[in-house]
């Protein structure tokens, strides 16, 4: 990335294809399609409030709880965003983003290389993600616009985890269902790109089909941990 020149904010991506509005919200779809993350996210906390799940790491309980509270605040700071999409309201749209990204890689780090490795890089993690977001926004004010750290922060887990589940494998059950999340991602991520397309073939742009794709990916996640398990202790020590 150091060899990559600035990337600079293109103004451009807050012009999105649906700008309807309806019951006098604006951009009625790409408001209220976050509300799924604030539910999700509200469920997550609540149930490892509770302790329901056996398919999670109990050391990482606060990276759990994180990730949750982080999706509450996507859906907060994105429906925010997207009533009047600027540079200065995205600021707080990414720093969310961030924060649940980290700790969602906290989460996949202990898993699959060392739970004492993640619990002590989390809050590193976290301070770099929201970093990121500050630096950026430091840049575009001084018309130097510099995406290249928050874009690593926000793709390179993305293609570390698989690989560390190839290399290191998991102290739970159901690989399967990690890599089933980074897919719906990667899925997001492409209706993203293909917003205006979408909305022109559908009626429901590509950008409200993103966030509704992202939040199944959260809420596959929240449902793994009814369906994983710990595996045996032999190899949980080996992993750890």
């Amino acid at each position: 990335m150091i060899l990559v020149p600035a990337i600079p904010q293109d103004l451009e991506f807050h012009n999105f294809s649906d700008q309807r509005t309806l019951l006098n919200i604006p951009h009625f779809w790409n408001v209220v399609s976050n509300v799924p993350f604030v539910l999700i996210g509200l469920i997550g906390l609540y149930q490892i409030s509770k302790n329901a799940f056996s398919g999670i790491l109990e050391d990482l309980v606060i990276p759990y709880k994180i990730f949750f509270l982080g999706l509450i605040l996507v859906g907060l700071s994105s429906g925010y965003y997207h009533l009047d999409p600027t540079n200065n309201s995205l600021v707080w749209d990414r720093m969310a983003i961030t924060i649940s990204f980290m700790s969602f890689f906290t989460i996949s780090i202990g898993e699959s290389v060392s739970i004492r490795v993640a619990s002590k890089i989390f809050l590193p993690l976290l301070i770099i993600g929201i970093l990121s977001v500050i630096y950026w926004h430091h840049t575009e004010t001084l018309e130097e616009g510099d995406l290249r750290i928050y874009a690593m922060v926000q793709f390179l887990p993305i293609v570390l985890i698989p690989i560390m589940l190839m290399i290191y494998g998991s102290v739970l059950s159901g690989r399967s269902w990690i890599l089933s999340i980074i897919l719906c991602y990667g899925i997001a991520k492409a209706a993203e790109m293909y917003d205006g397309w979408i909305y022109e073939m559908t009626g429901f742009s590509g950008h409200s089909l993103k966030h509704l794709i992202a939040a199944v990916g959260a809420y596959v996640f929240l449902l793994s941990f009814k369906f994983r398990k710990p595996l045996n202790s032999k190899e949980s020590v080996k992993q750890c």
